[in-house]
């Protein structure tokens, strides 16, 4: 009998076509980042003013935490796994993979528009006031550094039909491909010494993670037996231990995402693995009436809640430092005990303040697509030009100048998604008799 539920509780809600599993594990990825980023913000105040660090360096503490809440390898899974299911459904409506990116295009970049150009405004009102240039810079560069995600994930669902093609005709050879060349990466990385080569597994770590979403939603990796989805998770870790204890990767996970490393798959591997074999409880869980309340609530703000946590958090950063400069009291020695016994606090302030603006905000997100452009230079033009404007904010940095340009290529690659105006006047003229 439990069996029986479990299998029925982990198929789609019949209402709503969604899979209760996982929705509830997407929104716990998105409280998990707010969580894991709001743990690395610190403030202080000293004679020289106020200063922001990142709470997290040198400490040991962020080793654990990292094994808990680096989710993201989960969180391209899932993506994989919701691009594939939709986009298999669009097909069968007769929608091709062009449309299908143009919908995703304006689903991650209208959110991000608001977002920048808030920010801009922001940075560019503490300047004025004074605030002293290099905190109005750190301001930036921590505003700017969750944005990879929105440039990377822009990438994957824009190849998602053409990788999807590929899965279909051969899923192996398709995804071993995609591993062998991060493999490789990470190879000629540590030998050489050139960290930099690393960021060319910004796109081959991450695609072959939504390669293996893709396989989530065939079914084939629910249809192994549970000895095998076991034993791909124990050798997982324990290459994931091999690793660690060689220094082939850093055992804080945090550190294998920039430039992304081979760490993540494996990660990605025993996550995907223990999701499948929880499946049925997670979806039983996910159906009761709070969790569900959440996964309500974070579904159809995931991206606004994404783009909108940082600087959240910087305000509130800022808010500490101001009330300890003008009440003369005391923050918390950061790492101290005193620290420690603020954090909760501290997590369920910047969770609520975020999800209030994510409240706030959610109808940018939830607004209704223009119809798609038809030609794929025009969607290829949009995806370029939204990672143009994201590569924009992390290289250069962001300030008022770089973040009006962002917006103004966002805004572009926005224009280029939708169909031309002319031509939708046409679609909807009446044939003549």
């Amino acid at each position: 009998m439990t069996t029986t539920l479990a299998a029925t509780a982990a198929l789609p809600s019949a209402a709503s076509g969604r899979d209760r599993a996982i929705d509830f594990v997407r929104a716990l990825c998105i409280i998990g980042v707010v969580v894991l980023h709001a743990m690395m913000v610190g403030v202080g105040v000293g004679d020289a003013g106020p200063s922001f660090v990142n709470a997290s360096d040198g400490t040991w503490w962020i080793v654990p935490l990292s094994w808990v809440l680096q989710v993201m390898p989960l969180f391209f899974v899932i993506g994989g796994f919701s691009g594939a299911t939709a986009f298999r459904r669009a097909r069968a409506r007769g929608r091709d993979g062009v449309a299908f990116v143009a919908g995703r295009v304006h689903r991650l970049l209208l959110p991000a528009i608001v977002t920048i150009a808030t920010a801009g405004a922001l940075l560019a009102g503490l300047a004025a006031a004074g605030v002293a240039p290099d905190l109005v810079a750190l301001a930036g560069f921590r505003f700017a550094q969750p944005l990879w995600f929105l440039g990377v994930f822009l990438v994957c669902q824009a190849l998602l039909p053409s990788l999807l093609r590929l899965h279909e005709r051969a899923p192996l050879p398709t995804i071993g491909v995609l591993a062998s060349a991060a493999v490789a990466v990470d190879i000629v990385r540590i030998a050489s010494g050139v960290e930099g080569l690393g960021f060319l597994n910004l796109a081959f770590v991450w695609l072959t993670l939504q390669q293996v979403g893709f396989f989530l939603a065939d079914g084939s990796i629910d249809a192994l037996s549970r000895r095998t989805r076991w034993t791909a998770a124990a050798a997982a870790v324990a290459g994931l231990a091999v690793s660690f204890a060689s220094g082939i990767h850093s055992p804080d996970l945090v550190a294998n995402i920039n430039p992304p490393t081979t760490a993540l798959l494996l990660v990605g591997v025993v996550h995907t693995a223990l999701f499948s074999l929880f499946r049925g409880p997670l979806a039983e869980v996910a159906a009761r009436q709070g969790p569900a309340a959440v996964t309500r609530f974070v579904t159809p703000r995931a991206m606004t809640i994404y783009l909108w946590h940082m600087p959240v958090l910087l305000c509130l950063a800022g808010f500490s430092a101001a009330g300890a400069m003008l009440t003369g009291i005391p923050l918390p020695a950061i790492d101290g005990g005193w620290w420690w016994l603020t954090r909760p606090a501290w997590l369920a302030i910047a969770l609520a303040a975020t999800a209030v603006v994510a409240w706030w905000l959610a109808r940018v997100e939830s607004a209704a697509a223009p119809a798609p452009s038809r030609s794929a230079w025009r969607v290829g033009g949009a995806v370029l030009a939204g990672t143009t404007a994201v590569a924009l904010l992390l290289i250069a940095g962001t300030n008022a100048g770089t973040a009006l340009v962002a917006v103004a290529l966002l805004a572009g690659a926005l224009h280029l998604a939708r169909q031309p105006a002319r031509r939708v006047r046409a679609a909807a003229r009446p044939a003549l008799a």
